[in-house]
């Protein structure tokens, strides 16, 4: 037969509400610290979202600002080429004379102060014209005789740009002698009046102060900030310009470069994780602003707290409701298993209750049919056993009656050879009455009287063979003889007294048999005054087969013994009844036997 694999148990409970509590306990857990974990992942990443999202807007209104402030420069440039007398000024027309010429300067100049009295963020106007003139809003320019003209950046890339206007990296404005200014310069070339030919560079300083001051108030957080590169990738604006230059940090330069205007690219290094938002302006820098993962979402560790404590409440909300539903489950298995337990202690009449339809409800009808069945057998075996005892007493009736009337017969024969006459009517006509109380066969109750009558017969025979070794007392009350009792009941024991107990005995002894009612039952007693028994034999007599007819007191060599007579009366009234024995060796034996009253 081929034998399933055992396999160990799953979890290591006895319980199986422990089980499921245990089980349902770990995926409610699981499953808190999944929802948990990924809500919180998902508030994190939407916060930073919304703050690169705010920080691109302020990158935008910067771009604005940055770009309303340089129009407003354009604007002035265009001021600057409009002006007639900048135009003849740096033309190639000759001047008549010093003083016509300072006329222009002057006018130019006044121009220019006017411009500057009205814009203080700018340093200085100046025109240079390709004839050598130079003019600019002071009274008097004297230039920086170190400073080649022809060598400032500002100056070729307006000249390369073709009329357009120029924005240049910050630099130190060295131009005018003893002035040395951090300047962005927006430089234009002036056109004649062909708009082909050049005839001049008008320059813009504008002090580096306002587009720091701009930017400074910009907020991205306790470490964010913000910078601007120009299109070769030199640092226009950054909060640590000093730090860049001297090489003591870096910035993410290529990087910035090549993003296009809107991108957000993420950093996480030694100085922290960081998001770059890039927006492009339309003169070619960059405006990059710099937030910290920390400063985007101050509150995280709060957002933090607040998961911990809602995953905390739901975990334990969650675990009373396993344990609850874990009972709920298991509460028709704990019944089964207390029914199961009543059922091993006896109690076949036990039926579980029955209400779900599922697995356990169908082991539950299977149970109840398993227990009525085992009751059905339980009965049939007990009938079974109770026919086998009757079929064991008829069977011992049937041997008895051969050789008492043996035995009767042979002192009869005795008595006539003697010429006993009267002996032998007398021993005749109880013989005759003894086998009259014993014919009817069809019932196994009879009355008492009529068990009375036949111990008295078979006394009154037994006295008249044994006369010298026998007496005997018969003593019922007359009140108990309507009462049924088991037919032959009291002759076995009665034979035993006198076979056991006085047969051996040196002299004549005496066989008492009583009849009365005690405590609502009928008790019979036979007594003798023989030999006794000693408590060996006494514990032998209530073994269920008998070793030795001398040695446990039988009806018959082959008859059933007093154990089976007492299972015989409990089989027809119950465990209650039965019979007692007590015996004293050398002084005598008194059986007691207890039936219930019967009509």
């Amino acid at each position: 037969m081929k034998h399933r694999k055992s396999f160990a148990p799953l979890l290591p409970f006895k319980s199986i509400q422990s089980s499921i509590s245990f089980a349902f306990s770990c995926l409610i857990l699981v499953s808190i610290t999944i929802t948990s974990l990924a809500s919180y992942q998902l508030a994190v990443y939407s916060a930073e979202r919304n703050s690169e999202g705010y920080i691109e807007e302020i990158m935008k209104q910067v771009n604005t600002n940055i770009q309303s402030y340089v129009d407003n420069m354009e604007n002035i440039s265009l001021l600057a080429m409009t002006s007639k007398d900048v135009n003849y000024y740096i033309s190639s027309n000759n001047f008549i004379s010093n003083e016509d010429r300072r006329a222009y300067e002057k006018r130019i100049s006044d121009l220019f102060q006017a411009i500057l009295y009205t814009r203080k963020d700018i340093a200085s106007l100046m025109v240079f014209g390709y004839n050598g003139r130079v003019v600019s809003d002071r009274r008097i320019t004297s230039l920086n005789p170190y400073a080649v003209l022809t060598d400032q950046a500002w100056y070729r890339n307006a000249k390369t740009a073709g009329g357009k206007s120029v924005l240049s990296a910050p630099h130190v404005q060295n131009m005018i002698q003893n002035e040395y200014r951090w300047v962005v310069s927006l430089s234009r070339e002036l056109k004649n009046s062909d708009g082909i030919t050049g005839e001049g560079i008008f320059l813009v300083d504008l002090n580096l102060s306002v587009i720091t001051d701009l930017c400074s108030q910009i907020n991205l957080g306790k470490k964010g900030y913000m910078f601007i590169v120009d299109n070769d990738g030199n640092i226009v604006y950054h909060p640590k310009q000093q730090l860049i230059y001297s090489n003591l940090r870096t910035e993410q330069i290529d990087r910035v470069k090549e993003a296009a205007s809107g991108t957000v690219f993420s950093v996480n290094d030694k100085e922290g994780k960081r998001s770059y938002t890039v927006q492009d302006t339309n003169f070619g820098w960059k405006i990059v602003g710099v937030a910290y993962a920390n400063d985007l979402i101050s509150n995280k560790g709060d957002i933090r707290q607040t998961f911990l404590l809602y995953a905390s409440a739901g975990l334990i909300v969650s675990l009373l409701l396993s344990i609850a539903i874990s009972h709920r489950l298991s509460r028709p298995i704990r019944t089964l298993q207390r029914d199961m337990k009543a059922v091993e202690r006896g109690n076949f009449d036990t039926q579980t209750t029955v209400r779900e339809q599922n697995e356990i409800g169908q082991l539950g009808h299977t149970f109840n049919m398993m227990v009525g069945q085992i009751k059905r057998l339980m009965q049939e075996i007990i009938h079974t056993q109770e026919n086998k005892r009757k079929s064991e007493l008829q069977l011992l009736q049937s041997q008895i009656n051969p050789h008492f009337l043996y035995n009767t017969l042979d002192s009869i024969v005795w008595m006539a050879e003697q010429k006993q006459h009267e002996q032998v009517v007398l021993m005749t006509s109880a013989l005759a009455k003894l086998f009259r109380a014993s014919i009817a066969k069809d019932t196994e109750l009879v009355s008492i009287r009529v068990d009375a009558e036949h111990i008295t017969n078979y006394l009154l025979i037994q006295k008249m063979r044994y006369e010298s070794q026998l007496e005997y007392q018969i003593d019922f009350d007359r009140a108990i003889f309507p009462y049924k009792t088991l037919k032959i009941l009291l002759q076995p024991f009665v034979e035993n007294a006198i076979y056991h107990g006085l047969r051996n005995k040196p002299d004549k002894g005496t066989v008492t048999v009583r009849g009365y009612e005690s405590n609502g039952n009928i008790v019979f007693e036979v007594e003798d005054d023989g030999l006794g028994m000693t408590e060996e034999q006494l514990e032998r007599i209530w073994k269920p087969a008998p070793v030795a007819a001398d040695e446990v007191l039988t009806i018959s060599p082959k008859g059933i013994g007093i154990h089976n007579v007492d299972e015989r009366i409990k089989l027809y009234f119950g465990n209650e009844y039965g019979v007692r024995i007590h015996s004293e060796l050398d002084v005598g034996t008194c059986v007691t036997i207890t039936i219930p009253k019967v009509k």
